[in-house]
Protein backbone atom coordinates (compact mmCIF):
# COMPACT_ATOMS: atom_id res chain seq x y z
CA UNK A 1 0.00 0.00 0.00
CA UNK A 2 1.50 3.08 -0.56
CA UNK A 3 1.83 6.17 1.61
CA UNK A 4 -1.29 7.80 0.60
CA UNK A 5 -3.73 4.94 0.29
CA UNK A 6 -2.13 4.38 3.32
CA UNK A 7 -2.64 8.00 4.81
CA UNK A 8 -6.34 7.99 3.39
CA UNK A 9 -7.20 4.72 5.45
CA UNK A 10 -6.20 5.86 8.57
CA UNK A 11 -8.05 9.67 8.39
CA UNK A 12 -11.23 7.99 7.63
CA UNK A 13 -10.82 5.58 10.07
CA UNK A 14 -10.23 8.36 12.38
CA UNK A 15 -13.08 10.22 11.13
CA UNK A 16 -11.23 12.75 9.78
CA UNK A 17 -10.87 15.04 6.49
CA UNK A 18 -9.29 13.35 3.89
CA UNK A 19 -8.89 16.30 1.36
CA UNK A 20 -11.27 14.65 -1.57
CA UNK A 21 -14.68 16.10 -0.79
CA UNK A 22 -15.61 15.44 3.07
CA UNK A 23 -14.97 19.20 4.67
CA UNK A 24 -13.43 20.77 1.78
CA UNK A 25 -15.07 23.45 1.86
CA UNK A 26 -14.46 25.31 4.91
CA UNK A 27 -11.80 28.11 4.96
CA UNK A 28 -7.90 27.73 6.00
CA UNK A 29 -6.27 29.70 7.72
CA UNK A 30 -2.37 30.28 5.69
CA UNK A 31 0.66 31.06 6.81
CA UNK A 32 2.87 31.36 3.57
CA UNK A 33 6.08 31.88 4.05
CA UNK A 34 8.85 33.77 2.24
CA UNK A 35 11.92 34.65 2.64
CA UNK A 36 12.48 36.33 -0.29
CA UNK A 37 9.08 37.65 -1.79
CA UNK A 38 10.14 40.64 -5.00
CA UNK A 39 7.36 40.23 -7.28
CA UNK A 40 8.71 41.19 -10.15
CA UNK A 41 11.99 39.78 -10.26
CA UNK A 42 12.33 35.37 -9.67
CA UNK A 43 9.70 33.23 -10.12
CA UNK A 44 9.07 32.76 -6.10
CA UNK A 45 7.90 36.36 -6.10
CA UNK A 46 5.77 35.71 -8.44
CA UNK A 47 4.49 32.86 -6.99
CA UNK A 48 3.92 34.47 -3.76
CA UNK A 49 1.85 37.04 -5.20
CA UNK A 50 -0.65 34.91 -7.92
CA UNK A 51 -1.02 32.20 -5.26
CA UNK A 52 -1.70 33.75 -1.86
CA UNK A 53 -4.55 36.07 -4.33
CA UNK A 54 -6.18 33.36 -5.52
CA UNK A 55 -6.22 31.67 -2.48
CA UNK A 56 -7.96 34.43 -1.10
CA UNK A 57 -10.43 34.43 -3.44
CA UNK A 58 -10.95 31.05 -2.75
CA UNK A 59 -12.54 32.12 0.51
CA UNK A 60 -9.13 31.02 2.41
CA UNK A 61 -7.72 33.64 4.89
CA UNK A 62 -3.31 33.80 3.90
CA UNK A 63 -0.96 35.94 5.95
CA UNK A 64 2.28 36.37 3.78
CA UNK A 65 4.70 36.48 6.15
CA UNK A 66 7.97 37.80 4.21
CA UNK A 67 11.63 39.56 4.45
CA UNK A 68 13.16 41.67 2.19
CA UNK A 69 12.74 42.15 -0.56
CA UNK A 70 9.20 42.36 0.94
CA UNK A 71 6.29 40.95 -1.18
CA UNK A 72 3.92 43.10 -2.83
CA UNK A 73 0.29 41.54 -2.61
CA UNK A 74 -2.27 42.44 -5.02
CA UNK A 75 -5.83 44.06 -3.99
CA UNK A 76 -8.49 42.18 -2.76
CA UNK A 77 -11.67 41.84 -4.60
CA UNK A 78 -14.60 43.88 -3.33
CA UNK A 79 -16.65 41.56 -1.61
CA UNK A 80 -13.73 38.31 -1.68
CA UNK A 81 -14.95 36.00 0.71
CA UNK A 82 -10.97 34.99 1.79
CA UNK A 83 -8.50 37.59 3.54
CA UNK A 84 -5.26 38.58 2.88
CA UNK A 85 -2.45 39.98 4.66
CA UNK A 86 1.55 40.69 4.78
CA UNK A 87 3.37 40.63 7.73
CA UNK A 88 6.93 41.93 7.62
CA UNK A 89 9.86 39.45 9.45
CA UNK A 90 12.72 41.74 8.41
CA UNK A 91 16.41 40.49 7.74
CA UNK A 92 19.49 43.00 8.02
CA UNK A 93 18.55 42.82 4.01
CA UNK A 94 22.21 42.62 3.76
CA UNK A 95 21.81 42.22 -0.27
CA UNK A 96 19.83 45.63 -0.97
CA UNK A 97 21.00 48.39 -3.77
CA UNK A 98 22.49 50.41 -4.05
CA UNK A 99 24.92 48.62 -1.37
CA UNK A 100 24.80 44.83 -1.37
CA UNK A 101 27.31 43.22 1.00
CA UNK A 102 27.15 46.46 3.43
CA UNK A 103 28.18 46.16 7.30
CA UNK A 104 25.44 46.82 8.81
CA UNK A 105 25.87 49.57 11.51
CA UNK A 106 25.96 48.47 15.43
CA UNK A 107 22.67 49.58 16.25
CA UNK A 108 21.09 47.52 13.63
CA UNK A 109 21.97 44.28 15.53
CA UNK A 110 19.00 42.57 17.55
CA UNK A 111 19.86 39.12 18.23
CA UNK A 112 21.82 36.28 17.53
CA UNK A 113 20.59 35.53 14.91
CA UNK A 114 21.58 38.76 13.07
CA UNK A 115 25.03 38.16 14.27
CA UNK A 116 24.76 34.71 12.33
CA UNK A 117 23.74 36.26 9.20
CA UNK A 118 26.66 39.23 9.19
CA UNK A 119 28.97 36.30 9.91
CA UNK A 120 27.88 34.01 6.97
CA UNK A 121 27.93 36.51 4.14
CA UNK A 122 31.44 37.76 5.59
CA UNK A 123 32.29 34.41 5.51
CA UNK A 124 31.42 33.75 1.63
CA UNK A 125 27.90 31.93 2.27
CA UNK A 126 24.02 33.02 1.82
CA UNK A 127 22.46 33.10 5.11
CA UNK A 128 18.72 34.14 4.32
CA UNK A 129 16.95 30.74 4.08
CA UNK A 130 19.06 29.55 7.40
CA UNK A 131 18.50 32.78 9.19
CA UNK A 132 14.65 33.47 7.91
CA UNK A 133 13.77 30.07 9.04
CA UNK A 134 15.33 30.69 12.25
CA UNK A 135 13.07 34.44 12.57
CA UNK A 136 10.21 32.14 11.17
CA UNK A 137 10.37 29.57 13.74
CA UNK A 138 10.52 31.83 16.62
CA UNK A 139 7.21 34.36 15.12
CA UNK A 140 4.90 31.14 14.57
CA UNK A 141 5.64 29.73 18.04
CA UNK A 142 4.35 33.04 19.32
CA UNK A 143 1.51 32.92 17.39
CA UNK A 144 0.15 28.91 17.87
CA UNK A 145 -2.95 27.86 17.22
CA UNK A 146 -3.66 30.92 14.97
CA UNK A 147 -3.10 29.03 11.42
CA UNK A 148 -4.47 25.72 10.16
CA UNK A 149 -1.30 25.15 8.04
CA UNK A 150 2.25 26.36 7.56
CA UNK A 151 3.37 26.97 3.69
CA UNK A 152 6.97 27.30 3.52
CA UNK A 153 7.95 29.00 0.18
CA UNK A 154 11.23 26.97 -0.45
CA UNK A 155 13.43 28.62 2.67
CA UNK A 156 14.26 24.58 3.87
CA UNK A 157 15.87 25.69 6.97
CA UNK A 158 16.40 24.18 10.08
CA UNK A 159 14.27 26.34 11.89
CA UNK A 160 11.33 24.69 10.01
CA UNK A 161 12.03 21.33 11.36
CA UNK A 162 9.90 20.05 14.10
CA UNK A 163 6.35 19.66 12.65
CA UNK A 164 3.33 20.88 14.19
CA UNK A 165 4.39 20.52 17.81
CA UNK A 166 7.22 23.17 17.02
CA UNK A 167 5.64 25.40 14.62
CA UNK A 168 2.45 25.23 15.84
CA UNK A 169 1.17 24.23 12.66
CA UNK A 170 1.50 21.01 10.11
CA UNK A 171 3.70 22.44 7.36
CA UNK A 172 3.53 22.21 3.43
CA UNK A 173 6.86 22.98 1.14
CA UNK A 174 7.19 23.99 -2.13
CA UNK A 175 10.18 23.36 -4.23
CA UNK A 176 10.74 25.38 -7.41
CA UNK A 177 12.94 23.03 -8.23
CA UNK A 178 16.95 22.21 -6.15
CA UNK A 179 18.94 24.80 -6.24
CA UNK A 180 21.79 22.10 -6.63
CA UNK A 181 20.95 22.96 -10.47
CA UNK A 182 21.78 26.16 -10.44
CA UNK A 183 24.90 25.52 -8.20
CA UNK A 184 26.08 22.78 -10.68
CA UNK A 185 25.34 24.90 -13.64
CA UNK A 186 27.59 28.07 -11.48
CA UNK A 187 30.23 25.68 -11.14
CA UNK A 188 30.48 25.01 -15.06
CA UNK A 189 30.62 28.12 -15.84
CA UNK A 190 33.33 29.05 -13.66
CA UNK A 191 36.94 30.17 -15.26
CA UNK A 192 39.14 29.17 -12.52
CA UNK A 193 39.40 27.69 -8.95
CA UNK A 194 39.13 30.59 -7.03
CA UNK A 195 35.69 31.09 -8.85
CA UNK A 196 34.41 27.84 -8.64
CA UNK A 197 35.53 28.22 -4.37
CA UNK A 198 33.75 31.30 -4.38
CA UNK A 199 30.64 29.26 -5.53
CA UNK A 200 30.97 25.81 -3.43
CA UNK A 201 30.63 28.82 -0.10
CA UNK A 202 28.10 30.98 -1.62
CA UNK A 203 26.08 27.47 -2.33
CA UNK A 204 26.80 25.94 1.11
CA UNK A 205 23.40 26.32 2.32
CA UNK A 206 21.94 23.80 -0.20
CA UNK A 207 24.05 21.47 2.39
CA UNK A 208 21.06 22.68 4.76
CA UNK A 209 18.16 22.26 2.01
CA UNK A 210 18.82 19.06 1.48
CA UNK A 211 18.90 17.83 5.24
CA UNK A 212 15.73 19.49 5.61
CA UNK A 213 13.85 18.28 2.21
CA UNK A 214 14.76 14.59 3.29
CA UNK A 215 12.97 15.11 6.34
CA UNK A 216 9.57 16.89 5.03
CA UNK A 217 6.26 14.91 5.39
CA UNK A 218 4.62 16.87 2.05
CA UNK A 219 6.99 18.70 -0.84
CA UNK A 220 5.16 20.39 -3.26
CA UNK A 221 6.45 20.91 -6.74
CA UNK A 222 5.44 22.39 -10.14
CA UNK A 223 6.78 20.36 -12.79
CA UNK A 224 7.23 16.56 -13.41
CA UNK A 225 10.39 17.55 -14.17
CA UNK A 226 11.11 18.72 -11.40
CA UNK A 227 9.91 16.59 -8.91
CA UNK A 228 12.71 14.02 -10.80
CA UNK A 229 15.47 16.33 -9.96
CA UNK A 230 13.61 16.51 -6.39
CA UNK A 231 13.88 12.80 -5.81
CA UNK A 232 17.54 12.36 -7.38
CA UNK A 233 19.32 15.51 -6.43
CA UNK A 234 17.54 15.46 -2.52
CA UNK A 235 16.93 12.15 -1.69
CA UNK A 236 13.22 13.27 -0.90
CA UNK A 237 11.03 9.96 -1.14
CA UNK A 238 8.98 9.98 -4.32
CA UNK A 239 5.76 9.59 -2.46
CA UNK A 240 6.23 12.59 -1.01
CA UNK A 241 6.70 15.02 -3.38
CA UNK A 242 3.36 16.49 -5.48
CA UNK A 243 3.26 18.16 -8.38
CA UNK A 244 1.15 21.23 -8.47
CA UNK A 245 1.48 23.19 -11.83
CA UNK A 246 1.67 26.92 -11.58
CA UNK A 247 0.81 28.94 -14.75
CA UNK A 248 -0.16 32.74 -15.80
CA UNK A 249 -2.31 35.13 -14.93
CA UNK A 250 -4.25 34.41 -18.22
CA UNK A 251 -6.55 37.95 -17.58
CA UNK A 252 -3.54 40.00 -17.89
CA UNK A 253 -1.77 38.24 -20.09
CA UNK A 254 -4.14 38.09 -23.06
CA UNK A 255 -3.79 39.04 -27.04
CA UNK A 256 -4.90 42.46 -27.73
CA UNK A 257 -4.49 43.28 -31.57
CA UNK A 258 -4.87 46.58 -30.81
CA UNK A 259 -0.99 46.38 -29.70
CA UNK A 260 1.28 46.83 -33.24
CA UNK A 261 3.20 44.01 -33.85
CA UNK A 262 7.07 45.70 -34.45
CA UNK A 263 8.85 43.43 -37.10
CA UNK A 264 11.86 41.32 -35.66
CA UNK A 265 11.41 42.27 -32.23
CA UNK A 266 12.57 39.08 -29.84
CA UNK A 267 11.39 39.61 -26.56
CA UNK A 268 13.00 37.57 -23.32
CA UNK A 269 12.97 37.57 -19.50
CA UNK A 270 16.42 37.07 -18.34
CA UNK A 271 19.16 37.66 -15.59
CA UNK A 272 22.27 38.26 -18.12
CA UNK A 273 24.80 36.28 -16.83
CA UNK A 274 22.83 33.41 -14.79
CA UNK A 275 24.62 30.66 -16.45
CA UNK A 276 21.05 28.63 -15.88
CA UNK A 277 19.01 31.08 -18.00
CA UNK A 278 21.33 30.91 -21.58
CA UNK A 279 21.21 34.35 -22.67
CA UNK A 280 24.59 34.06 -23.94
CA UNK A 281 23.58 31.46 -26.54
CA UNK A 282 20.65 33.53 -27.18
CA UNK A 283 22.41 36.83 -28.05
CA UNK A 284 25.07 34.24 -30.51
CA UNK A 285 21.91 33.01 -32.30
CA UNK A 286 20.44 36.52 -32.68
CA UNK A 287 23.69 37.23 -34.51
CA UNK A 288 23.54 35.00 -37.26
CA UNK A 289 19.94 35.43 -37.63
CA UNK A 290 20.63 39.29 -37.97
CA UNK A 291 22.87 38.02 -41.04
CA UNK A 292 19.82 37.14 -43.42
CA UNK A 293 17.60 40.06 -41.37
CA UNK A 294 19.09 43.18 -40.36
CA UNK A 295 15.44 43.93 -38.38
CA UNK A 296 15.96 41.32 -35.84
CA UNK A 297 16.53 42.68 -32.26
CA UNK A 298 16.60 41.72 -28.85
CA UNK A 299 14.63 42.73 -26.16
CA UNK A 300 15.45 41.61 -22.34
CA UNK A 301 13.04 42.05 -19.49
CA UNK A 302 16.55 42.09 -17.10
CA UNK A 303 19.18 43.98 -15.63
CA UNK A 304 22.16 44.53 -18.14
CA UNK A 305 25.29 43.39 -17.21
CA UNK A 306 28.40 45.30 -18.30
CA UNK A 307 31.02 42.71 -18.02
CA UNK A 308 30.74 38.93 -18.60
CA UNK A 309 30.06 36.30 -21.12
CA UNK A 310 26.67 38.09 -22.36
CA UNK A 311 28.48 41.88 -22.49
CA UNK A 312 31.38 40.21 -24.41
CA UNK A 313 29.17 38.48 -27.10
CA UNK A 314 27.51 42.12 -27.85
CA UNK A 315 30.47 43.19 -28.09
CA UNK A 316 32.27 40.86 -30.18
CA UNK A 317 29.55 40.84 -33.10
CA UNK A 318 28.67 43.91 -32.55
CA UNK A 319 24.78 43.89 -31.61
CA UNK A 320 24.75 46.97 -28.78
CA UNK A 321 22.22 48.61 -30.63
CA UNK A 322 20.32 45.22 -31.14
CA UNK A 323 19.90 44.48 -27.85
CA UNK A 324 18.06 46.28 -25.30
CA UNK A 325 17.64 45.60 -21.45
CA UNK A 326 14.62 46.99 -19.71
CA UNK A 327 14.22 46.77 -16.12
CA UNK A 328 11.49 48.09 -13.35
CA UNK A 329 9.01 48.04 -16.04
CA UNK A 330 4.76 47.67 -14.90
CA UNK A 331 3.03 44.42 -15.55
CA UNK A 332 0.79 46.37 -18.49
CA UNK A 333 4.28 47.20 -19.97
CA UNK A 334 5.47 44.07 -19.93
CA UNK A 335 2.41 42.91 -21.11
CA UNK A 336 2.88 44.95 -23.89
CA UNK A 337 6.31 44.68 -24.64
CA UNK A 338 5.24 40.58 -25.09
CA UNK A 339 2.59 41.07 -27.19
CA UNK A 340 4.54 43.47 -29.74
CA UNK A 341 6.96 40.88 -30.36
CA UNK A 342 7.03 38.88 -33.30
CA UNK A 343 8.40 35.76 -31.36
CA UNK A 344 8.86 35.23 -27.40
CA UNK A 345 11.77 33.40 -26.84
CA UNK A 346 13.20 31.39 -23.48
CA UNK A 347 16.60 29.85 -24.23
CA UNK A 348 17.13 28.35 -20.52
CA UNK A 349 19.39 25.33 -20.09
CA UNK A 350 17.69 24.10 -17.60
CA UNK A 351 14.24 25.72 -15.81
CA UNK A 352 11.87 24.12 -12.62
CA UNK A 353 8.55 25.50 -14.74
CA UNK A 354 8.83 28.64 -16.70
CA UNK A 355 6.67 31.14 -16.24
CA UNK A 356 7.97 33.50 -19.02
CA UNK A 357 7.06 30.84 -21.46
CA UNK A 358 3.32 30.52 -19.84
CA UNK A 359 3.00 34.49 -19.64
CA UNK A 360 4.31 34.32 -23.59
CA UNK A 361 1.95 32.04 -24.54
CA UNK A 362 -0.91 33.58 -22.59
CA UNK A 363 -0.63 36.71 -24.83
CA UNK A 364 -0.67 34.55 -28.27
CA UNK A 365 2.98 35.51 -28.93
CA UNK A 366 4.47 32.40 -30.38
CA UNK A 367 6.97 30.92 -28.65
CA UNK A 368 10.44 29.23 -29.09
CA UNK A 369 11.76 27.42 -26.00
CA UNK A 370 14.36 24.94 -25.21
CA UNK A 371 13.75 21.38 -23.88
CA UNK A 372 15.77 21.91 -20.68
CA UNK A 373 14.61 20.80 -17.47
CA UNK A 374 10.68 21.06 -17.26
CA UNK A 375 10.15 23.62 -20.13
CA UNK A 376 8.30 21.03 -22.74
CA UNK A 377 5.97 20.16 -19.94
CA UNK A 378 5.17 24.05 -19.96
CA UNK A 379 5.66 24.79 -24.01
CA UNK A 380 4.38 21.33 -25.43
CA UNK A 381 4.73 19.84 -28.21
CA UNK A 382 7.22 21.02 -30.91
CA UNK A 383 5.82 22.74 -34.14
CA UNK A 384 1.90 22.46 -32.15
CA UNK A 385 2.22 24.97 -29.66
CA UNK A 386 5.73 26.24 -29.32
CA UNK A 387 9.28 25.28 -31.72
CA UNK A 388 11.66 23.47 -29.29
CA UNK A 389 15.39 23.33 -29.66
CA UNK A 390 18.11 21.83 -27.30
CA UNK A 391 19.79 23.93 -25.01
CA UNK A 392 22.96 25.65 -25.38
CA UNK A 393 22.81 25.25 -29.00
CA UNK A 394 22.93 29.01 -30.75
CA UNK A 395 22.47 27.33 -34.23
CA UNK A 396 19.30 25.47 -33.22
CA UNK A 397 18.06 28.86 -31.47
CA UNK A 398 19.24 30.93 -34.83
CA UNK A 399 17.41 29.04 -36.80
CA UNK A 400 13.90 29.07 -34.93
CA UNK A 401 14.52 32.19 -34.65
CA UNK A 402 14.37 33.02 -38.37
CA UNK A 403 12.03 30.51 -39.26
CA UNK A 404 9.29 31.81 -37.06
CA UNK A 405 10.36 35.90 -38.32
CA UNK A 406 9.86 34.56 -41.84
CA UNK A 407 6.31 33.03 -41.58
CA UNK A 408 3.58 35.26 -40.17
CA UNK A 409 0.94 31.78 -40.81
CA UNK A 410 3.36 29.56 -38.29
CA UNK A 411 3.35 32.46 -35.70
CA UNK A 412 -0.65 33.01 -35.76
CA UNK A 413 -0.98 28.92 -35.66
CA UNK A 414 1.28 28.78 -32.81
CA UNK A 415 0.54 31.82 -30.91
CA UNK A 416 -3.35 30.66 -30.69
CA UNK A 417 -2.35 27.30 -30.20
CA UNK A 418 -0.04 28.47 -27.28
CA UNK A 419 -2.86 30.52 -25.57
CA UNK A 420 -4.73 27.55 -25.77
CA UNK A 421 -2.73 25.95 -23.76
CA UNK A 422 -2.30 27.87 -21.11
CA UNK A 423 -5.68 28.12 -20.60
CA UNK A 424 -6.60 24.55 -20.69
CA UNK A 425 -3.64 23.59 -17.97
CA UNK A 426 -1.33 26.49 -16.56
CA UNK A 427 -3.99 29.52 -14.53
CA UNK A 428 -3.34 30.72 -11.15
CA UNK A 429 -7.11 29.63 -10.15
CA UNK A 430 -6.05 25.80 -10.93
CA UNK A 431 -2.91 26.22 -8.85
CA UNK A 432 -4.61 27.39 -5.56
CA UNK A 433 -7.60 24.61 -6.15
CA UNK A 434 -4.41 22.27 -6.55
CA UNK A 435 -2.51 23.59 -3.49
CA UNK A 436 -5.55 23.96 -1.24
CA UNK A 437 -6.03 20.49 -1.50
CA UNK A 438 -2.73 19.34 -0.01
CA UNK A 439 -3.19 21.56 2.82
CA UNK A 440 -6.45 19.91 3.57
CA UNK A 441 -4.24 16.04 3.58
CA UNK A 442 -1.68 18.46 5.43
CA UNK A 443 -4.15 19.28 8.78
CA UNK A 444 -5.76 15.67 7.68
CA UNK A 445 -2.07 13.68 8.25
CA UNK A 446 -1.40 16.06 11.71
CA UNK A 447 -4.68 14.92 13.25
CA UNK A 448 -4.79 11.60 12.50
CA UNK A 449 -1.20 11.34 13.97
CA UNK A 450 -2.35 13.15 17.18
CA UNK A 451 -5.16 10.66 17.20
CA UNK A 452 -2.70 7.68 17.14
CA UNK A 453 -0.07 9.25 19.68
CA UNK A 454 2.24 10.24 17.39
CA UNK A 455 2.59 7.31 15.65
CA UNK A 456 2.12 6.78 11.39
CA UNK A 457 3.84 7.32 8.24
CA UNK A 458 4.36 11.04 8.89
CA UNK A 459 5.93 11.30 11.77
CA UNK A 460 9.51 10.85 10.26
Amino acid sequence: MTAEATEASLTRAHGLPTGDGDDGDSPLRIALLTYKGNPFCGGQGVYVRHLSRELARLGHSVEVIGAQPYPVLDAQDDGAPGRLALTELPSLDLYRQPDPFRTPGRDEYRDWIDALEVGTMWSGGFPEPLTFSLRARRHLAARRGEFDVIHDNQTLGYGLLGGPAALGAPLVTTIHHPITVDRRLELDAAQDWKRRASVRRWYGFTRMQKRVARRLPSVLTVSGSSRQEIVDHLGVRRDRVHVVHIGADTALFSPDPSVPEVPGRIVTTSSADVPLKGLVHLVEALAKVRAGDPAAHLVVVGKRAEDGPVASAIRRHGLEGAVEFVKGITDAELVDLVRSAQVACVPSLYEGFSLPAAEAMATGTPLVATTGGAIPEVAGPDGETCLAVPPGDADALAGALARLLGDADLRRRLGAAGRDRVLARFTWRQAAIGTAEHYRRAVARARAVRATGGRGPWSA
